[in-house]
C-alpha cells in the first residue's frame, strides 16, 4: 500500500486504536481493524462494508469490536461489487470456506472479505487494506491453514487462489511442466512490497 499522507496516517491509526481498544482478543481482530481503518480512510479497494452484507458487517463489528458502531464505515460509499464477476467471487468464497480452520464464524466473514478483495486489481494485501503482505500471510494461515500450507513456494496470494480455482476445474495456468521452469516465475512468486 502506498504510504498515505501524515494526516491520513494519523486518522487510520486513530480508527485502528479505537477498534483495538474494544477488540475481544479473537484471532482476526487485528486484520479486521486494519481493513476497517484503511477502508474508513479511503484506502484499499474493498467495496462498502468490506464486501459483506450490511447485517453481516454489523455482526462482525459486534463480535470483534463490541461497542464500536458499524457506522465507522458509513462515510465512504466506495466501489460496489461488479455483478458480472459475482460467480467468480462466489467460487472464491466456496474455495476459502471449504478450506477454513473451522474454529470460529469469523472465518466465514474473512472468506467473503478476501473474495471481495480478489475482485480488485492490485496485490491482495493492498486491496484488502492490510499494511503489508506478512499480515495477509498470517491471516491465511489462521483462517485457511490448508491453503496456506499448500502455498509452499510463497506464490502471491491472489494468483495462488486463482490457481487453486483453475486446478479444481482441471485448467493449469503455468505454461511449463513446473512453476520453477516457467518464464513467468518472477511474476507469480517473490516479494510484493
Amino acid at each position: 500500500m502506498a504510504t498515505p499522507c501524515p494526516e491520513r496516517t494519523r486518522e487510520i491509526q486513530r480508527i485502528f486504536v479505537r477498534l483495538m481498544t474494544r477488540a475481544v482478543g479473537a484471532g482476526n481482530d487485528h486484520a479486521f481493524a486494519c481493513m476497517i481503518a484503511s477502508r474508513a480512510c479511503g484506502l484499499g479497494a474493498l467495496p462498502p462494508w468490506l464486501g459483506l452484507a450490511p447485517e453481516a458487517f454489523t455482526a462482525l463489528m459486534g463480535y470483534h469490536f463490541p461497542g464500536v458502531s458499524p457506522e465507522v464505515l458509513s462515510s465512504l460509499d466506495g466501489v460496489a461489487s461488479n455483478p458480472a464477476r459475482e460467480d467468480e467471487r462466489a467460487e472464491l468464497v466456496i474455495l476459502l470456506g471449504a478450506q477454513r480452520a473451522g474454529h470460529t464464524h469469523s472465518e466465514l466473514w474473512m472468506a467473503e472479505v478476501v473474495a471481495a478483495g480478489c475482485m480488485a486489481a492490485d496485490h491482495l494485501w493492498q486491496d484488502l487494506g492490510l499494511w503489508n503482505r506478512r499480515a495477509l500471510t498470517a491471516l491465511m494461515r489462521r483462517n485457511f491453514p490448508r491453503l496456506a500450507m499448500a502455498n509452499r513456494g510463497d506464490m502471491k496470494w491472489k494468483r495462488f487462489l486463482y490457481k487453486q480455482l483453475c486446478e479444481r476445474e482441471g485448467v493449469y495456468l503455468c505454461r511449463a511442466p513446473s512453476c520453477e521452469e516457467c518464464a513467468d516465475y518472477h511474476v507469480c512468486f517473490g516479494p510484493e512490497e
